[in-house]
């Protein structure tokens, strides 16, 4: 049950600019005068300390006479009193560790210059054509132009074009580092349905044989980079769990704070006590100028006063925990992908919730269990490009499980959404995650792909007009809580 006294003392720290322990909150919450424990706690805080410790408060209460009572009456948010029995806290685990690899953060170098949209091409060709082969026997395009008419030929390549014959066959131009050549699927072939899912740009194998003229490939299979089916995904050695959320979206007149604050006032619940990090994946706020007449929807109109008013939601959750967040494309950093993390003077705006800010995306390994953090941009390209059943914005986990497939998180360039290019593709999925976890499309769906979790978290933010006349229904207040000793998942409803 839900403890009003607590909720009462973190809305009190908040509202002078601080975080706090969960320590500090129990002895402030059961001290005999919690508003005169609270006022001495505060004149004894460092001046530049951003969350309240356990020492402060128990420095504060030695120098009084306060002690714990059963029961306290505390303001709430309706001016009258609540009561509540002392809350207990587990405290925090000394085995907390979070990893964060694949972030472009300070690592851009790409100007734009068309040398580095080779490099970029060529690193992403590479590093997939490396899960690719051990298990097709490559051949270079100019070896294959090279070679007698029907002989086995398989080949890796980034698909250039994709085309439909007369006869309603299909040929794919695949490039290599040596050049291009053309493969044809058969459409009675059962891998006919495969090319559905092919995307521009991504890198994939054929296997078959030449024709007697050798000028092409009839294609006999294909493959992708894909996640092995030996995939094990790794737990944690305890029992914690992290809530995954995005698209905040603080700034908007549909922001939908009610049900933040019950999110957050959650979190100070014993039920809550194994929730120990907060990964949120991609825009924080609004935004400005971000679609057309935004701004006629927007209840703050300052990008900066947004974040600041994100700073004072973020400061409602419990100051324990560890958070991670990833920018999208309606925060304050560059609209192209790899987005690097927040600049200084957003992270000065951002600091009393001390929450790890990386790129997007972002590798996050958290005891053990490795997290890709990616906003989802490209998410509404591949569901406009492949047929439902691989993915819809009622399903979003479908699209996600598709680039999991492609082992890229946006394969597509030249579309809606921008690829920077840089020494090498942040985008590629290296790594193997345990799992996935995106929002952007701001619906709420998961599942399981090769053992690895797919997770949209859906948002936090009411259907806005511009929502309304796409059709987007959105699903808010949601919050998916993930067991990262078992990777089961449950959804927190909060509206």
């Amino acid at each position: 049950m839900p403890s009003e006294r607590a909720i009462g003392v973190v809305r009190k720290l908040a509202s002078h600019g601080y975080n706090a322990e969960r320590e500090a909150v129990t002895l402030l919450a059961g001290a005999e005068d919690t508003l005169a424990a609270i006022e001495r706690t505060l004149e004894d805080v460092p001046d530049d300390a951003l969350t309240v410790r356990t020492d402060h408060v128990r420095d504060a209460l030695d120098a009084g006479t306060s002690t714990p009572p059963s029961v306290v009456d505390e303001p709430d948010d309706g001016g009258g009193t609540v009561s509540a029995s002392a809350p207990e806290t587990k405290g925090v685990s000394d085995d907390r560790d979070v990893e964060v690899t694949g972030d472009v953060t300070g690592e851009s170098t790409g100007t734009g210059a068309y040398s580095d949209f080779v490099t970029l091409f060529r690193d992403r060709y590479d590093r997939l054509a490396g899960h690719l082969r051990g298990r097709v026997n490559h051949r270079p395009t100019d070896a294959l132009e090279k070679m007698a008419g029907g002989d086995e030929a398989a080949l890796i390549g980034m698909v250039d074009d994709v085309r439909s014959t007369a006869n309603g066959h299909w040929i794919l131009d695949l490039e290599d580092t040596n050049g291009t050549f053309p493969v044809l699927v058969m459409k009675d072939r059962p891998i006919a349905d495969l090319v559905d899912e092919i995307l521009l740009d991504e890198v994939i194998a054929v296997e078959g044989t030449l024709s007697d003229d050798g000028s092409i490939v009839f294609v006999d299979d294909v493959h992708f980079p894909d996640v092995p089916r030996t995939h094990k995904p790794s737990t944690a050695d305890r029992h914690v769990q992290a809530a995954l959320v995005s698209d905040v979206h603080v700034g908007s007149q549909e922001f939908a704070a009610d049900a933040w604050t019950a999110f957050a006032d959650w979190l100070h619940t014993p039920e809550a006590d194994p929730v120990e990090y907060l990964l949120i994946a991609g825009d924080m706020v609004e935004g400005v100028g971000v679609y057309p007449d935004q701004d006629e929807e927007l209840d703050i109109v300052d990008i900066y006063d947004q974040y600041r008013q994100f700073s004072e939601h973020l400061k409602q959750v419990p100051a324990d925990l560890e958070i991670v967040m990833i920018p999208g494309n309606h925060d304050a950093v560059r609209l192209a992908e790899p987005q690097p993390a927040f600049d200084e003077e957003l992270r000065d705006i951002m600091s009393a919730h001390d929450a790890r800010i990386v790129g997007n995306p972002s590798t996050v390994t958290v005891e053990g269990v490795t997290i890709l953090m990616y906003h989802g941009m490209s998410l509404d390209e591949v569901i406009a490009e492949v047929p439902d059943e691989h993915g819809t914005y009622d399903d979003p986990h479908l699209a996600m499980q598709l680039l999991l497939k492609k082992r890229h998180v946006a394969p597509q360039y030249g579309g809606g959404n921008r690829i920077a290019p840089e020494k090498e593709d942040y985008l590629v999925i290296d790594e193997v995650p345990d799992v996935f976890h995106a929002g952007h499309v701001h619906k709420l769906g998961w599942g399981q792909y090769h053992d690895v979790l797919a997770v949209n978290s859906g948002c936090w933010q009411r259907q806005t007009e511009f929502q309304r006349r796409n059709n987007i229904d959105p699903d808010w207040g949601h919050a998916p809580i993930l067991d990262l000793d078992t990777l089961d998942m449950t959804v927190r409803k909060f509206r």
